[in-house]
C-alpha cells in the first residue's frame, strides 16, 4: 500500500501483462473493451471539505475475459442461496453535475463469486448526513488527481449502515471494479467509510450492512459466504503473479489479494462474523453445510 505507480495521462495507467493461458474450460463471459490498468492504493485524495486519503486496489485489464471465465469454474454448478436486497442509495445521492466527470461505459463480468472488504482510510468522526460529501471527495481524488475513469468500489457503507452505490453500471449487475489489484473480475468491492486499524471500534450497523450486501450479491452465484473461492490473478502487482490461481475467502479482506493492511486490523477481525451473518441471511445452516 505504500509504493505506487503513477497513472498515465489516459487515466487507465500502464497496460498489464496478460496472464499465462490455462487450459481449463469455463462458462462463457461477456466481451470487454481493451485492457487498462491503474495501480490503486491509499493515496491522498481531494475533498470539498476534508483532505481525504483513499484506499483501493487497482484497475485490472478489463479485456481479460478469459481470465474472468477461469476465475471460478465450479460456479455454474453452485446452488443459488438468495438473500433480500438491502436498501442502496443511488449514485445521484452523492454525485452532482458539478462533480461528475465524463467516463467510458461500464465493464461487466458474468457473475460475482467473491467480495473484497475495504476501508477508505478516511476520518471516522463524520456525521452520516455528510457521507455524500465524503464519497464525492473519494471520487474526486480518484477521477481528478489520479485521472481514473470512476470510483473503484462498487459499494460504500457509512458508520450508520447506509449503503451507497459506488462505481457506475447498475447495482444488480456484475460490474467490473477497480478495488483489488489482480482480482477485480467476478468480485465486488465494498468499502467501509473510515479507518479501522487495531483498537478502533467498528460500528455494528456498518458490519451488518456489509454482511447483508455481500449475502445479496453472492446469492445468484451460489457462493457460500463462509467458504473459499479459487481466483486467477490478472496482475503481478497483486500478492500473486499474473496467471496464478489463488484460494481466497469468498468474503475477503483487501489484504488477501494485495500487499496492504486494508481493511485494517479491527475490521479484518470481524470478517468471520460478517461471513456467518451473510450465510444466515442466505438461509444456510449454522453448521456450514451449503
Amino acid at each position: 500500500m505504500r509504493a505506487f505507480r503513477p497513472a498515465s495521462r489516459t487515466g487507465r495507467g500502464p497496460r498489464e501483462r496478460r496472464p499465462a493461458r490455462i487450459r481449463r474450460p469455463g462458462p462463457p463471459g461477456p466481451r470487454a473493451p481493451r485492457p487498462a490498468l491503474v495501480l490503486l492504493g491509499c493515496l491522498p485524495g481531494l475533498a470539498a471539505a476534508l483532505a481525504l486519503p483513499l484506499c483501493a486496489g487497482g484497475i485490472d485489464a478489463a479485456g481479460s475475459a478469459s481470465a474472468a471465465r477461469r476465475a471460478h469454474p465450479a460456479a455454474a454448478k453452485a446452488v443459488p442461496h438468495t438473500a433480500p436486497r438491502p436498501r442502496i442509495l443511488p449514485r445521484s445521492a452523492w454525485l452532482d453535475a458539478r462533480t461528475r466527470r465524463a467516463q467510458p461505459p461500464p465493464r461487466y463480468d458474468d457473475r460475482v463469486v467473491a467480495v473484497f472488504v475495504h476501508h477508505t482510510d478516511t476520518p471516522n468522526d463524520y456525521d452520516c448526513a455528510d457521507t455524500p460529501a465524503v464519497i464525492r471527495g473519494l471520487y474526486t481524488g480518484q477521477t481528478g488527481a489520479r485521472d481514473w475513469d470512476d470510483i473503484g468500489y462498487q459499494f460504500l457503507v457509512d458508520r450508520c449502515g447506509t449503503v451507497y452505490e459506488g462505481r457506475a453500471g447498475g447495482v444488480d449487475r456484475a460490474v467490473t471494479g477497480a478495488h483489488t489489484q489482480g482480482f477485480n473480475h467476478r468480485t465486488t468491492g465494498i468499502a467501509a467509510i473510515g479507518t479501522f486499524t487495531s483498537g478502533v471500534p467498528v460500528p455494528r450497523a456498518m458490519t451488518e450492512a456489509i454482511a447483508a450486501l455481500a449475502a445479496w450479491k453472492l446469492g445468484p452465484s451460489g457462493a457460500d459466504p463462509r467458504g473459499t473461492v479459487r481466483l486467477t490473478s490478472t496482475n503481478s502487482l497483486s500478492r500473486y503473479p499474473a496467471g496464478t490461481t489463488a484460494t481466497l475467502h469468498v468474503i475477503a479482506g483487501h489484504r488477501e489479494g494485495y500487499q496492504t493492511t486494508c481493511p485494517g486490523a479491527a475490521l479484518s477481525a470481524l470478517l468471520p462474523e460478517i461471513r456467518a451473518e451473510a450465510a444466515r441471511l442466505q438461509g444456510r445452516t449454522p453448521t456450514g453445510t451449503p
